[in-house]
């Protein structure tokens, strides 16, 4: 799925070549596409038809064209899901999912998704506080490291208010968005912490080098264009991150530690996989405290 970084080089795709205009046309080319949109086809072409793109908006690893009607075109990429520029007079996309037309009759913006996990749905836009707009549906999300309003310390104490694990911590949205598993893993190996060390033990210090270490990685990527797998993970202009090649952690299985030399070890996380040093994130040791028992003396 892609991550902050990979959603703010799309986004900054869509603010260059979609913001300020007006939408001519939308066309739905298959259903799933608009699947959460619950009134249909019909009423999403129509209320998009006569709009004006206001600006393209991004909190996190959520994506959206904020509307000259106070609503919000939100995107949502899944695991394949790509927003495409185009003349209109390229050839149709394999996977081509929807397409919006603009009255300049100048490049079109092409929604194609190989998987369709992916989608698009119109939603209001609500005010949350301090002119800030969020979409209905994801106005729950935290602000995210790369946010010039992010609270750092706000954001490590709501991090050890929870009794869990920090990387499953760092993975929830409504603490701190725009970390998904990969900047996940990059941030723990610079602030050399194992994934499943307790929340509640991680000081305030550790907590602000290690969103810090989140801060610097995702900026790192997004100068790399994201972070691509695959050719799924694309720009408007349909190319591929390449920050894949400067990753610490995530993937390297077997791959000497950029610090230490060990071997990068994998373990299961979530139906996922984490990647971390054995020698330089070492898995804390647990006491019978941990397990509900008496400490040791």
């Amino acid at each position: 799925m892609p991550e902050l970084p990979e959603v703010e080089v799309v986004r900054l795709g869509l603010q260059a070549h979609v913001a300020g205009r007006t939408i001519r046309e939308a066309e739905v080319l298959h259903p799933r596409a608009i699947r959460r949109h619950a009134l249909g086809a019909d009423d999403f072409t129509q209320r998009l038809t006569g709009t004006r793109v206001e600006a393209a908006r991004r909190r996190g690893k959520y994506l959206w064209l904020e509307l000259s009607d106070k609503e919000a075109l939100l995107a949502h990429l899944g695991m394949s899901g790509q927003m495409l520029v185009q003349p209109p007079d390229a050839p149709d996309e394999k996977h081509l999912r929807a397409r919006l037309r603009f009255d300049d009759n100048g490049p079109e913006l092409r929604f194609v998704d190989q998987r369709t996990f992916g989608g698009l749905a119109l939603d209001d836009l609500t005010d949350i506080g301090g002119d800030v707009l969020l979409p209905d549906t994801i106005s729950h999300i935290a602000r995210d490291p790369m946010d010039p309003e992010f609270d750092l310390d706000a954001a490590v104490r709501a991090l050890r208010s929870r009794r869990t694990e920090v990387k499953r911590a760092l993975l929830d949205q409504t603490l701190v968005s725009g970390i998904g598993n990969i900047y996940a893993d990059e941030a723990l190996w610079r602030a050399r912490l194992h994934g499943t060390r307790p929340t509640e033990k991680l000081t305030m210090a550790k907590g602000r080098e290690l969103l810090s270490a989140a801060s610097d990685v995702m900026n790192a990527a997004l100068g790399a264009g994201g972070t691509s797998f695959d050719a799924l993970y694309v720009n408007v202009n349909g190319q591929s991150g390449y920050f894949d090649r400067s990753l610490d952690a995530y993937g390297q299985e077997g791959m000497p530690c950029h610090r230490c030399g060990t071997a990068i070890r994998r373990e299961p996380f979530m139906n996922r996989s984490s990647f971390s040093c054995p020698r330089c994130q070492p898995r804390p040791r647990r006491t019978r405290v941990d397990i509900g028992g008496a400490p040791f003396s």
